[in-house]
């Protein structure tokens, strides 16, 4: 029997999940409504699901009516893809009107919204699934093999830096993602991909956190100490935006202006707010010490407004080292297509033994976004699984444990000491 999927928050993200649906998934999958905030965005969502990929157009509920929806259509899975604030409050109440839910990444944004999420997962018995593309790209899952099969030994030390460029990084500071209340700022917005990353990677999960960082490259005191003069609030109809490389022009995409310029007028939301602008509240520059329940510590940096994107990591371990340097494709939400996110531009996986001659491992990269990671993380939601030795589908203990190090990271930033993991949320295991 098919599933009956209903998805809310059709912004940015929200077409990697109902693109699929409607165009691999038919033979056991029926996405039956959409869900948002926005009228004019779900219109939108229905328009693309006639013109795009060639289906009728289903029924739409402005976010107030969504018990209403959840009753009406009789769901068996919720997909959230909402602003990350709201992420827990349609989590949690999907699982009280009795369905299960797949969630976009991060979970939640902070302790206490976890915490609601497990208590409910506890209280219904409901199941919450979260969406860790990166798990599934070859050559991640190689790591994991050789790490697994000791390759280098036990795993003492990981050095691992991820550099976001001036047309990815800069994008977080002109959305939503901006305000740290709506999307628990990097730390747990985009490096819960990361930090799950290594507890894949190293089968273990963190123990304790230290962060430190801050805004020193966007925001307007940061341009003004650079000696810019020029400045705008939001990017269209701006005369000084038309010579900032890192404006971005919404009537110039069909998509994006489609999406957020023609939906403004019902809820004022801008999605081309200046980087070089007051109001931003996240950091840009990064560092992390996490030592795990294995003994073995991580160094992590995340810098958002690199000449390059992707990340370099290294492996340390008693029989030798692996290094890894993946470079990948730039783009900007919504700005193209969804195969091109996290598409590499080149890859060198090197394992340097202790006692031996270095040798690349050569990893076969597939179709699709995130290195071909994407449609194996499709077809483990909405298609018919596959046996998968390195269990990579991500429970939402998973993705509780992966934005906890970020959660404990922000806690480090207020309070300049390191943070105990253990003492944040109660995972009811």
């Amino acid at each position: 029997m098919k599933k009956k999927y209903v998805l809310v928050g059709t912004g940015g993200r929200a077409e990697f999940f109902y693109g699929a649906l409607v165009r691999d998934f038919q033979e056991t999958s029926s996405l039956i409504a959409f869900c948002d905030s926005n009228q004019i965005r779900l219109n939108y969502a229905n328009k693309l699901l006639e013109d795009k990929y060639g289906v009728e157009k289903i029924n739409t509920y402005t976010s107030d009516k969504f018990d209403e929806m959840i009753e009406k259509e009789k769901p068996d899975i919720v997909i959230v893809t909402s602003v990350d604030r709201t992420h827990h409050r349609y989590i949690i109440r999907a699982m009280e009107l009795g369905c299960d839910v797949i969630t976009e990444k991060p979970m939640t944004v902070d302790a206490e919204k976890t915490q609601a999420i497990i208590d409910t997962i506890e209280r219904t018995g409901q199941q919450v699934r979260v969406t860790f593309n990166y798990r599934y790209a070859p050559h991640n899952t190689k790591i994991r093999e050789l790490i697994r099969d000791g390759v280098i030994g036990e795993v003492n030390s990981v050095h691992f830096e991820w550099a976001l460029n001036t047309q990815h990084g800069a994008d977080y500071f002109r959305r939503w993602h901006r305000d740290k209340r709506n999307s628990g700022g990097l730390l747990v917005h985009k490096s819960t991909h990361h930090f799950d990353l290594v507890n894949f990677w190293l089968n273990t999960e963190p123990e304790t956190v230290y962060a430190t960082g801050g805004l020193r490259f966007y925001g307007k005191e940061n341009a003004e100490r650079r000696g810019v003069t020029k400045f705008y609030q939001r990017a269209h109809g701006s005369e000084n935006a038309k010579d900032d490389p890192f404006a971005i022009d919404l009537e110039a995409n069909e998509h994006l202006k489609s999406m957020y310029l023609d939906a403004e007028k019902e809820d004022g939301y801008q999605r081309d707010q200046s980087v070089f602008g007051d109001g931003i509240s996240i950091e840009d520059t990064l560092g992390v010490v996490v030592t795990y329940k294995n003994k073995a510590i991580l160094t992590y940096s995340l810098n958002a407004y690199l000449p390059w994107e992707g990340f370099q990591i290294a492996f340390n371990g008693s029989k030798g080292r692996i290094e890894v340097q993946v470079r990948e494709q730039s783009y900007i939400n919504s700005g193209g297509e969804k195969g091109d996110e996290g598409k590499l531009k080149e890859k060198v996986l090197r394992v340097i033994p202790m006692f031996g001659e270095p040798y690349v491992v050569e990893v076969e990269e597939k179709a699709g976004g995130h290195g071909g990671g994407d449609p194996e993380l499709l077809n483990d939601l909405f298609g018919v699984p596959k046996e998968d030795e390195f269990n990579r589908a991500a429970s939402h203990i998973d993705g509780a444990i992966s934005i906890l190090t970020g959660i404990a990271g922000n806690k480090s930033l207020q309070t300049g000491q390191a943070v105990k993991v253990a003492d944040l949320v109660d995972l009811k295991r």
